[in-house]
């Protein structure tokens, strides 16, 4: 569809208006300067445009933005529109006192409005698919928990980057973290830590970033804080020896009458490197026993399709099929699938003498055996589902181990031939089956 100005916009035709290549508008024929605008992800916004300073044909052209369609229907979209257009016809720049208003909007209203308009996975310098639900209600609630407290009351024009280094210090340290009870069986409990500032300081520059190109910030100062922005290359993994306490832990723990659906779920996240809800919220009809594979139809990239190693189909096998909800792992009662992991994996790592571990770390864990195996880094992040390379290259340092261990046999036998001395035979044959 190209942009018109002689369409009606109605309810269906907008509905009916697909993404293109670039963004673009479609103009009311009803109501001169009021149109919807099509963006590259699909999104779809009310806008109105009219020429500032008097009207006249050089001055310049203003776009202000009405509402998200959706939010708004079409009538009520028009008649916000015909209150700013009536505006400007009388010498108002509503663009321009927008912009003042939002020179002055707090940070606490900055995340209203991320919340509103702004969560969207950004490739690159391109804006991508809306974030997922659960991935959206994380992200806002980490701002809202730790940004509304420390920085809610500050003008956006005023922060600053030593304010954002002493927030990301504050959060590491704690100083938003809480503990609230709602009423009976709700509670708050928000943490800090670096782990958490972390997390909630990428929140914060993607909130920035969308800031920058509404023009509410001049740039986005998270790029110039210095913070430590990564957990670096060494995230934890198991050993193959804490592997075999996992698992007989897990053993222990069934024959004690543990809810065996939290027991299978971590043997798959160990078998698999599939995230938490990845295997906690499996269908059967994602699981591909012919290819053997897991197609997945909405992981956090997306659909995905993962290979299976021969153990992991072999304990989809041993499971049975329950009930109609389709959920290789459904909850008890309702149609949804089993939540009970969160409880038991407590249990689990105590008695298999892990504390501190998390289901993330088995997803780490694949990733770091496959790599210290000799895998190549491309062939892990297809087990892994990564959708770019870069998500794999934090596994580059474990695929060295191997080459390490051999670079020190040979530099052994190398430094003992520089000293003039020669290694005996059998120590030689022993240091190359090391």
């Amino acid at each position: 569809m190209v942009n018109s100005a002689s369409v009606v916009l109605t309810k269906r035709l907008i509905e009916a208006a697909k993404p293109a290549a670039r963004r673009y508008e479609i103009w009311d024929s009803d109501v001169a300067g009021f149109g919807i605008r099509i963006g590259l992800s699909g999104s779809k916004t009310f806008v109105v445009r009219y020429r500032a300073e008097g009207g006249g044909r050089e001055a310049p052209r203003r776009y202000v933005t009405v509402g998200r369609f959706g939010a708004l229907t079409v009538e009520q979209g028009r008649k916000k529109a015909k209150e700013l257009l009536a505006e400007a016809t009388v010498g108002k720049d509503p663009a321009a006192e927008r912009k003042a208003k939002r020179l002055e909007m707090k940070m606490s209203a900055l995340v209203d409005l991320y919340d509103a308009e702004g969560c969207y996975i950004q490739r690159g310098k391109r804006l991508g698919q809306p974030m997922k639900p659960r991935s959206k209600q994380f992200l806002i609630a980490r701002l809202r928990h730790h940004v509304v407290p420390l920085l809610g009351h500050m003008k956006v024009t005023e922060v600053k980057v030593g304010h954002i280094e002493r927030f990301f210090a504050d959060v590491k340290n704690g100083k938003s973290a809480r503990d609230v009870k709602l009423g009976h069986r709700r509670r708050i409990i928000v943490r800090g830590g670096e782990g958490a500032a972390r997390k909630v300081f990428r929140d914060l520059s993607a909130m920035f970033s969308f800031a920058e190109r509404r023009g509410i910030i001049p740039a986005n100062l998270c790029h110039k804080a210095v913070v430590q922005k990564t957990d670096g290359a060494n995230d934890r993994y198991l050993t193959l020896k804490e592997l075999e306490q996992l698992g007989a832990a897990c053993d222990a723990l069934e024959a004690e009458g543990t809810n065996v659906k939290a027991l299978n779920i971590t043997r798959l996240w160990v078998l698999t490197g599939c995230r938490r809800d990845e295997i906690a919220g499996l269908k059967w009809q994602e699981v591909d026993f012919e290819r053997g594979v897991l197609a997945l139809e909405d992981s956090k990239t997306g659909k995905s399709v993962r290979p299976l190693a021969t153990a992991a189909i072999t304990l989809l096998h041993s499971i049975k099929c329950e009930g109609g909800s389709g959920y290789v792992f459904p909850a008890a009662s309702g149609d949804n699938y089993y939540q009970g992991t969160k409880g038991i994996w407590p249990r689990i790592v105590k008695r298999a003498g892990l504390e501190g571990v998390t289901p993330h770390t088995l997803r780490h864990t694949m990733g770091a055996m496959s790599t210290s195996s000799g895998e190549a880094l491309a062939l892990t992040g297809a087990i892994l589902g990564h959708a770019n390379l870069r998500s794999t290259m934090r596994y580059a340092h474990v695929q060295l181990d191997p080459s390490l261990k051999a670079a020190n046999r040979v530099g052994t036998m190398l430094a003992a031939a520089l000293a003039g001395s020669k290694p005996h035979e059998t120590e030689v044959s022993n240091d190359a089956q090391a």
